[in-house]
C-alpha cells in the first residue's frame, strides 16, 4: 500500500462569521489549502468533508458548489468532536487503498452559544440531574477532580494550562482569542464547574480548515518539498465499561487510540516532537498527558509545573493556543490540528514553531464516540 503526503494546508482564522455560511467557510478554507499545493479543483479527485450541526449533511456537496463542481466523489462525516480527524482519515484511507492519488479533507463549523451535551436521547429517564450531569463542563469537571483525588492535582495546576495555552495564542495569527490571561485572571474568572472557570473552557467558535492528500506516486511527481508524511492513522470508539452507565471514562478511549498508534508507526511517545491535543477543559489537558504517554500516572501536574509541555519544553503541547483560545469549531477542529503540526513540521509556524520539530501527534475526542490520533513525519 502508498504512502500518504500532506501537500497542502490551511485554515481560515477562527471567529465568529454570522453573515457567512458553512460551504463559504469550507470553500475558503478549501481554496487556501489548493492554493499551498500548488493545485486546483480540476486535480482534486474526491472531497471528504467534516461538519456535524449544518445544511443537513451535505455540506461537502455545498461546498463544491462554491468553487468548482466537477463530479468528484464526496463523502460527508460527523462523529462528534472527532469530525473533522474521521473526514481527514477517510481521505486517508481512500489513498492508503490505491482508490485515489489527490484528496481533499475539509473540516468546517458554525458553533450556537451554550453548554454540549444538554441534549435529551431516547424516551427513558434521563440521566440528568439524578444522576449527575451530562453537560461538558461537569463531565470534564469530574474527570479533573477525580484526578485530584487519586495524585493531589491542584486548582492551580490545571489553571497554568490556561495561562500556557492563552500565552501560546498571542503567536498564532489564525487563533480567536490572543491574549494573555495571568493565572489569578484565570483562578479568578466566572466558575463554571469546578475547577473549572470560564478561561479554563474552549471556546466555541466558527471555523474551517482543509488539507490536501496525496499518493507516493503524486509526491514523486510534484517533489518531495514541503511534504509531511502521515506516519499512523487510528480511529477508535469507546468500549462499554461498568463505569459508563454513572460517569463517563475520557481516558480509556484516548488510551487504546494512542496505543494503537505507536504500535502502527512504531515510534513511542519519547519520539514525539509536539502535541496537539483535545483541551476542551483544562482539566482535560493534564489528563491526556498522561493518556497519551507523555508521562508517567500522576505526572501530568508535574509537567505543567516544570514547564515541559510549553513551547520551548521538553514535549511543547498546544503551541496553537489549544482549544482554549484558538476555539473549538466541531468539525473544523481535528484537521486544524493537522494543519498546526503540519506547520511545524514544515518550519513554517514562525513565532511559535518548534525548532527541530520532526513528529508530531494529533488527537481530538468525540465524547463516548471516537479517537482520532494521527502520528505525522516531516519527510527528510
Amino acid at each position: 500500500m502508498t504512502d500518504v503526503y500532506i501537500k497542502g494546508i490551511d485554515m481560515i482564522k477562527f471567529g465568529r462569521f454570522p453573515a457567512e455560511n458553512v460551504s463559504q467557510l469550507g470553500a475558503k478554507a478549501a481554496l487556501m489549502a489548493l492554493d499551498d499545493a500548488g493545485l486546483s479543483i480540476k486535480d482534486i479527485q474526491a472531497l471528504y468533508c467534516g461538519n456535524l450541526q449544518q445544511a443537513n449533511g451535505m455540506v461537502g456537496q455545498r461546498i463544491l458548489g462554491e468553487i468548482g463542481q466537477t463530479g468528484i466523489s464526496v463523502v460527508n462525516c460527523a462523529n462528534a468532536c472527532a469530525t473533522g480527524a474521521t473526514a481527514f482519515r477517510e481521505a486517508w484511507l481512500s489513498i492508503k487503498a490505491g482508490v485515489f492519488d489527490v484528496v481533499l479533507a475539509v473540516g468546517v463549523e458554525q458553533m450556537g452559544k451554550g453548554l454540549l451535551g444538554t441534549e435529551r436521547v431516547g424516551s427513558g429517564i434521563p440521566k440528568e440531574g439524578l444522576l449527575g450531569s451530562n453537560t461538558m463542563p461537569a463531565i470534564f469537571a469530574e474527570a479533573g477532580m477525580e484526578h485530584s483525588r487519586k495524585y493531589g492535582t491542584t486548582f492551580k495546576q490545571f489553571a497554568k494550562v490556561s495561562v500556557k495555552n492563552h500565552y501560546h495564542s498571542t503567536m498564532n495569527p489564525k487563533a480567536m482569542y490572543r491574549i494573555e490571561t495571568p493565572l489569578e485572571d484565570v483562578m479568578n474568572s466566572e466558575m463554571i464547574a469546578y475547577p473549572n472557570t470560564k478561561l479554563m473552557c474552549s471556546a466555541n467558535v466558527d471555523g474551517a480548515a482543509a488539507v490536501l492528500l496525496v499518493s507516493e506516486k503524486k509526491v514523486r511527481e510534484m517533489g518531495p518539498g514541503r511534504s509531511v508524511r502521515v506516519k499512523a492513522s487510528v480511529l477508535t470508539s469507546d468500549p462499554f465499561t461498568d463505569r459508563n452507565q454513572v460517569m463517563p471514562d475520557i481516558n480509556l478511549l484516548s488510551r487504546n487510540a494512542v496505543k494503537q498508534a505507536y504500535e502502527a508507526s512504531g515510534i513511542g511517545p519519547r519520539d514525539i516532537d509536539l502535541v496537539e491535543l483535545h483541551d476542551c477543559f483544562a482539566t482535560a489537558e493534564i489528563l491526556h498527558y498522561e493518556n497519551l504517554g507523555l508521562c508517567g500516572e500522576g505526572e501530568g501536574g508535574r509537567m505543567i509545573d516544570e514547564g515541559e509541555v510549553a513551547l520551548g519544553g521538553r514535549i511543547p503541547v498546544n503551541v496553537s493556543g489549544g482549544l482554549l483560545s484558538k476555539g473549538h469549531p466541531l468539525g473544523a477542529t481535528g484537521i486544524a490540528n493537522i494543519c498546526e503540526v503540519s506547520a511545524h513540521l514544515r518550519g513554517e509556524a514562525d513565532r511559535r514553531q518548534v525548532i527541530g520539530a520532526r513528529i508530531g501527534l494529533t488527537h481530538v475526542i468525540g465524547l463516548g464516540s471516537a479517537c482520532g490520533i494521527h502520528i505525522l513525519e516531516k519527510v527528510r
